[in-house]
Formats: C-alpha cells, structure tokens, sequence
C-alpha cells in the first residue's frame, strides 16, 4: 500500500510513534494497564505492524484530532469499532472491552485487504475536513473518487429506445413493465422476463419491443456516466497522477479519479472515506443553543449513558427525529421493549431489518422475564449473554463458528459473505461445512437443525455488533437532547431539513404535540434559519427576545424559509437590524432597507407569510402594495435633503404613508399563503372548524394505525395532504394520498373503479370523510377507499 507522507519525530518508524502514542494515550483515557489489556493492545499493534498499516491509523487519528480541534462532530461506523488501540488513539468512541466487540472482525492476520475505517462527519462541515486533508498534503495529492454509474434495466430500456429512433411512449411503455429492484438487489431484464408475464408477453408479440429489449440487455451495466463517490478520497505521497488519472468534475470542479474505488486500491492507494451525517450537524447544532440560550457546555461525547430521561422518551415512543429509532414499527418495538441500557439501543438498531426483525420479540420477552433466557449450548453464554441468549449481530454467527465449529476468521468471514450475497450454491456449501465443524465439536443433529434455524434469517441482513454499537450510540446522544432540551432539538432538525417541506411540517406537529408553540417569520424575530423565542434570553444574533402570545418559549420560522424571498435579501435586512435596530413600521423598513432585491415578489412573500403583522394587517399591506414599491422607488431616487412625493418631511422628521384600508382577510385564504411559502399551516389549520368532532370519533388515524383493523370497514376523516393520480397499465386513472388529522397521517389508495365517481374530491388540502378499509402491505398500514364525501 502506498500512504501520504505523514510527518512523525526524527529517528522513529511509524511503528514506534503508533505505539508511543497508544500507550501515552492509555494513561489519559484512564484505563488501567492490566495483564489482560496489555495483551489485547499488544496482539492489535502486532497485527497492525505485521500488515504495514501503523501510517493509516497515525493519518485517520490525525484528521479525527483535527475535527475535534474545529468541533466538527465525528463518529466512526464499521467493524473498526472492535479495536482497543482506535478507541484509546480517540478514533473510536466505544471502548471495544467494555460492549466484547472483537478485534478480529475488523483486522486479523489472516485478512488480505485494507483495513477500512468510515469517518462519519457533520454533513455541513465535512468539505472543510477534505479542505484540511489538501492543505496538509498538498492540493494536487488529494483527489476524490470517480463512481460510475451503469446502465440499468429500465434506464437502459429508454435510452436504446431513444437511439434506434423510436417514440418515446414505447420505451416508456416498456420500461415501465420492467418491477423494481427490491432488498438491495438491482432488477435486471432478464429477470424482468421471467417475473413478469406482461413484459414477455409485449417481448414475444411485438417485433419492435423485441428489438428493444434485446439491446438493451447488451449496454445494461455498462458505464454511463461518471459522478463524484459520496466518501471516497484518495491521497498520494506525490502528485495523484503519478498513480491514478483525474479529470475535473463538471457540477463541482472538484479533481476526481477516473478510477473507480477498486481500480484505485489496485493502483496501490489507500481509500479514505469521508462521510457525511445530517444527525451529527444536528447534534451539533442543538449543543450550541444550549449555550446560547443557557450557558451550559454539553460535551456529547461525555453525557451520562444512563439517563432516566432519555430511556422514559424511548419507552414513551416519542421518537421523532431520532437518528436510527424513528419509524412507526421501531416504535411501537420501543414502546414494548421500554430500553434500559444503551445494549438495548444498539439491539434495536442491529435487529430492525428484514430477517432478523423476527427475533424482536423474542428479545422483547427475554428482557422483561429472564427466566426465559436460555442458551442452545453453554459455549454461547458469552457469545449472547448481553443480548439475553438472542442472535442479534453478524458477530454472533461468526463467533459460533469460531467457537463452536472450530472455524479460523478468514472461514468465518467467508461464511458472513456467503450469507451477505444469498447465493444457493453458496449457502448449501457453507451449511455443509457448517454442519460438520458442529458435529465435529460435540453438537448433536438436533441442536444443530435449531442453530440453523436461527442463524438463517440473518443471511442478507445482520449487522456488524462494532457498526450497531456505535450508531446506537449517536441514536443515544439524539434521544439524549430530545428528552433533556426539546426546544433545541426541535429548532436544530428544523433548520437542517429546512427546504423540505414534508419533513418541517413532520417536526412542526412533533413541536406541537409536545406543546412548544411554532410562529411564522417576522420582521424583527427572524433570522435566516429556525429562531428560539425565549422570553427571558437577551436578544442577540442567534435568539430572539420577545415572547410568543402566550409568554412560553416558542420557534420562529426564519426568512431563509420564505418561498420567493432569497437568501440575499434575508442577510440584509438582518445585518441592518443588527446595526441599527428593530424596524418600526413598514416605512421605516423601506427607508433603510433600499436594495433591488426587496421587489413587488418578495415584498409580497415577507406580507403573506406573515413577516410584518407586526405592523399592519396582511390585506390592508397587500392592498397597498404597489404604493409601497412606488414609495420605496421614491426614496431611492430622492437626494437626502429633498422631500418625497409623499408629503412634506425634513430629513429628520418621521416618514409616513397613509395607507388605505382594507377588509378583514379570510382564515382560508391565509392559511392557503402560509401553505404556499411556508410549506405548511402556521397560523391555524383547515380542520379546526372540525376539531372537536375530529378528536373526540373513536377512530382517529392514531388510533386506526394502533389498532390495525386490517379488511373491516372504517370511516377515516381528515385533511388530504399529498394526492398523487397514476395510470394504470391499463391505461386507468387511480390515486395514492395522504390523509392527516390532528392526532398523524395515513397513507392510501383511490383504485380505478372509486376513482371515476370521486376524482373531484381529490384534491391536495380537501377535509374530506373517507370510507374504507385498512389493509396491510409489506408491514406498513394504508387505508383503501370506497367513498368519499366533504367534511
């Protein structure tokens, strides 16, 4: 392998300053030097030594280090948890002998690859990260990874179609017929023509879609195009061309490999993989408005791992927003469980996936009673004991072999792939020499069928324990700052999924189900992102001062979330404010706010999103728009000792407009404004005509989606939300929806024969009734309608 040249002390090896700095490291992360560490240590530096890798470790430590100097928040995913020496270096988080995370998974003598370690950082500062790695090697010894993306089933269906001439609609015809892709695997057309009767019958009978389709299984997976890899940096001891070729990347211009990450690792270079996490730039969010607003430093890495707090949120179910343990079906799963230990967290996240989700409620059992926890064989004691005898992780299965078939870890990491890639012949052969390292070892038929059983549905799906360990943990830390400050939280995911309406207006009903009260923007409160209204803070630059209508601490919507008002124009109006202070009036904004960008479009946003109800009415603003563009114009244009058309004023005498009156604006038509540029109703809501109905009916969606009527007939009310009107290949007309109330939301189904009688009805913010049935499709509740009618 080669590395970038890392700069150690004069007359050491890269070997020496490894181990100097691991075990000047032991004594500060206060772990006591017994026989038992030490062995551990030493056993992990030989390996690391033995595969020449002791400058990888020196470089991934180093930028980790650096983050921690920037406060970037950082976690590492991947088996590399299970290494003491990371953890004590301060790559790792997690002392590896604390959870039992072997070593072995992640590096052993026997592994002939790279070790690979995945730096999760702050999404929003993870370019900074690489901006250092370019900085400290050199600009032109740093690339990132070209990815190429290949021509898929459908993809390769249109684009075949397009070159030899033919219409549209029969690619798409085509392509359409094509089933996704599901579990991880692609689709391919050749299975495509096995699965699917239609496809092969159009295949058989049409000469034109033959054609098609027979060259387009020749370009399918071959490379289309090239793009950015999301993680992978590669950087060289000298200039990146003496190893690999680049090529500059068009969106970014940013240097980017022509080789792919494995022709990269072939030409010798290691792969650095940067990643990026929106939870941790929350996380980091949420710590400093902690400081601002309360002048308490939270050190996420060190918070108490056994909060009662943050456990009562979990068991309570409250788990919007949370990294990991969000979800309808986690959470009804929380809710059983009621977690205690971080080990529980770290179940649910390796144990939530397609196989092994079946030994969730086994797990569930065993926590609650633990005469139920037993051991198919004592030798799994130690394997399971924190899990209560359950298989929960990849290592579990590995361990077993190890321990109990007498399997080396390259034949367990063998027996891991086999399972990972769902191959038959693969599976057979490895179950055979499964089976007789167990008998070999003194276990009988029987048991051995049962171990199987149970080893079987993590085929695909298991999870890496190290991996789960240390996303259970970044789990934690969210669950930690929800539970302990919900106004922070809230305010920090607001703002980093700003610009994603569905996912504002998710956390606005959270906020409002946990009684925090969400504002529209304002003149004088905003600021560019989600503001903190404290009636007790001082107003600054990150927080507002002034108190919500009822006095309690509320979250202001920010100008940046205006629809049709830019950026640009938000930075002006509040460095201004800043400046100079609080706008007075309307006047007084456009007096000291003279910049083409507060034009009639985005004057109108700041009025109908609710911005300057502090000074007037929107109707009566909107009314007297165009004499308030006329007059901003005016002033613009006016020499500073000369009056406006306006009236007669001095330059120090109070501006004023007289502004016409207007009537009263109708709730509809104001909260349709707010919808429009907000994303979602701030001000009221379409249903609270309908509140007390609604939340008083036995079957509220809450209360549908909980008791899972599947195939009987129900009456759902609500608001529709999203509406969404698809042709069948039978060229109908059907809908998919979103139905919501006060209390969640329901997703649902218009087939073509409801279709055609209510298609008027379906129409995005209807409060309509729906008649019904709840039906169950891969786990997840919809709702099939009947009929039809307006609230």
């Amino acid at each position: 392998w080669v590395f970038p040249i890392f700069p150690i002390p004069e007359g050491t090896t890269y070997d020496s300053d490894f181990r100097r700095t691991v075990y000047e490291c032991l004594e500060k992360k206060g772990i006591k030097e017994t026989p038992e560490v030490k062995e551990r240590i030493e056993y992990e530096l030989e390996v690391i030594k033995g595969k020449g890798f002791s400058p990888y470790f020196l470089i991934v430590g180093d930028l980790i280090r650096e983050a921690r100097e920037r406060d970037i928040l950082t976690t590492i995913r991947g088996s590399v948890a299970g290494s003491l020496v990371t953890f004590l270096v301060g790559i790792t988080k997690i002392n590896p002998l604390e959870y039992k995370l072997p070593f072995n998974r992640f590096l052993n003598p026997e592994r002939p690859t790279a070790p690979d370690i995945d730096m999760d950082f702050a999404d929003d500062r993870r370019d900074e990260m690489i901006q250092y790695a370019k900085d400290k090697y050199g600009e032109e010894k740093v690339a990132q990874i070209g990815t190429f993306g290949t021509m898929a089933a459908r993809g390769s269906v249109r684009d075949t179609t397009r070159a030899l001439g033919y219409p549209y609609e029969l690619g798409d015809q085509i392509a359409k017929l094509i089933p996704m892709g599901s579990q991880g695997f692609p689709m391919t057309i050749k299975r495509a023509l096995d699965e699917s009767s239609d496809l092969k019958d159009l295949y058989k009978k049409d000469a034109q879609a033959k054609e098609i389709i027979d060259m387009a299984q020749k370009i399918e997976g071959c490379a289309r195009h090239i793009s950015v890899h999301a993680a992978g940096v590669v950087i060289s001891p000298s200039d990146v061309t003496d190893y690999v070729p680049i090529q500059i990347d068009q969106k970014s211009g940013k240097y980017v490999t022509q080789y792919n990450m494995h022709a990269v690792e072939d030409a010798g270079l290691i792969k650095f993989d940067f990643l990026g996490i929106k939870n941790l730039a929350i996380l980091a969010d949420a710590v400093k408005r902690v400081k601002w607003r309360h002048g308490i430093e939270i050190d996420i890495e060190d918070i108490p791992i056994d909060d009662p707090k943050t456990f009562e949120l979990l068991a309570k179910g409250e788990t919007m927003g949370l990294f990991q343990l969000n979800g309808s079906g986690m959470t009804r799963f929380l809710k059983d469980l009621r977690p205690s230990t971080i080990h529980d967290i770290n179940a649910m996240v390796a144990l939530y996936r397609p196989g092994p989700m079946e030994m969730i409620p086994e797990y569930i059992k065993r926590k609650h009673n633990p005469k139920l926890v037993t051991y198919l064989d004592p030798r799994m004691k130690d394997i399971l004991d924190m899990s209560y005898g359950v298989i929960t992780y990849q290592d579990d299965v590995m361990m077993i072999a190890i321990e109990l078939a007498g399997y080396s870890w390259l034949e367990a990491d063998k027996l891991r792939k086999a399972m990972g890639k769902k191959i038959p012949e693969l599976m057979e052969e490895q179950k055979k020499k499964l089976f007789k390292g167990l008998a070999e070892h003194g276990m009988d038929d029987t048991k051995i069928e049962r171990l199987w059983s149970l080893i079987e549905p993590f085929a695909a799906y298991g999870f890496n324990k190290a991996h789960a360990a240390s996303y259970g943990r970044v789990a934690y830390q969210t669950a930690y700052m929800k539970a302990n400050y919900p106004i922070e939280y809230l305010a920090a995911i607001m703002t980093a999924d700003s610009g994603d309406v569905d996912k504002i207006a998710e956390i606005v009903a959270e906020a409002k189900r946990m009684g925090i009260e969400i504002l529209p923007p304002d003149i004088n409160e905003s600021f560019g992102t989600f503001t903190i209204v404290d009636p007790n803070a001082d107003s600054s630059e990150e927080e507002s001062a002034r108190a919500s209508e009822t006095g309690d601490e509320a979250i202001r919507f920010g100008l940046y979330t205006i629809k049709n008002f830019g950026e640009g124009i938000a930075d002006i109006i509040i460095e201004e404010r800043k400046n100079n202070g609080k706008f007075k009036s309307i006047t007084d904004l456009l007096e000291r706010v003279q910049d083409r960008n507060l034009n009639k479009k985005s004057l109108e946003a700041l009025i109908k999103a609710g911005a300057l109800d502090a000074f007037e009415s929107r109707s009566k603003l909107l009314t007297n728009l165009e004499g308030l563009l006329a007059y901003g114009k005016e002033l613009a244009k006016k020499p500073k000792n000369q009056d406006s058309l306006f009236g007669g004023f001095s330059d120090d005498s109070a501006v004023s407009i007289t502004l016409q009156d207007a009537p009263p604006l109708d709730l509809k038509e104001k909260l349709a404004w707010e919808k429009e540029l907000l994303g979602l109703y701030i001000s009221g809501h379409p249903l609270d005509p309908y509140k007390e109905k609604l939340m008083n009916r036995e079957q509220t969606i809450d209360r549908l989606l909980k008791q899972g009527r599947k195939g009987v007939t129900v009456v759902a009310a609500g608001i529709l939300d999203d509406v969404r009107v698809i042709r069948t290949k039978k060229n109908d007309e059907m809908a998919f929806f979103t139905l919501s109330d006060f209390t969640g939301s329901l997703d649902g189904v218009v087939f073509p024969n409801a279709f055609d009688e209510y298609k008027s009805f379906l129409e995005p913010d209807q409060c309509v009734a729906l008649k019904g049935r709840i039906s169950d499709r891969n786990g997840e509740l919809s709702f099939v309608v009947d009929a039809i009618k307006m609230l």
